[in-house]
């Protein structure tokens, strides 16, 4: 067996009028995420990392943002698809590991509802998945709460 890495990351505008959806979990807040796609920051983030331990280009080659069939998709769905197509490619997904980038709101009373999503999605335990959150104390896009991103590493064993 061979040990992959993948690395993905992510990020969208924060704008009024649409759900926050982090880990295909809905979050309570006063905005939500500008995208094709229910613009879930941490899915993408992840389905990148996945889909670069394989080799296999990234959502955009997968999703295209050009695509209305894609059009206010559930992106823990689109995470679904790729963990398919990674095990359809001989691989096994052995962890996730993950971080929210974002000022607002506090998603410690989210976490364990995204870690058990994303698991169910993946075909995973929740203990192979870790999501963590942090901030990047007030500096810059993302400081000023204009928008969010998500960093993950995917691990997969390939035969």
């Amino acid at each position: 067996m061979t040990v992959r890495n993948g690395i993905g990351f992510d990020a969208h505008r924060l704008v009024s009028g649409r759900p926050l959806v982090l880990g295909g979990v809905e979050i309570d807040s006063d905005v939500g995420l500008e995208g094709h796609s229910d613009a879930d920051v941490l899915c993408h983030a992840i389905a990148d990392a996945l889909l670069g331990a394989v080799a296999d280009g990234d959502i955009g080659v997968h999703f295209p943002d050009d695509d209305s069939r894609w059009r206010d998709a559930r992106s823990v769905e689109l995470l679904r698809s790729v963990a398919e197509r990674v095990r359809s490619m001989g691989g096994e997904i052995t962890s996730v590991d993950s971080t929210v980038i974002a000022e607002n709101p506090k998603l410690s009373p989210y976490i364990r509802k995204m870690r058990e999503a994303i698991a169910e999605s993946l075909g995973i335990d929740a203990g192979r998945v870790s999501v963590k959150a942090t901030t990047v104390e007030k500096l810059g896009a993302l400081g000023r709460e204009e928008g969010m991103a998500a960093l993950a590493v995917g691990t997969v064993c390939q035969g």
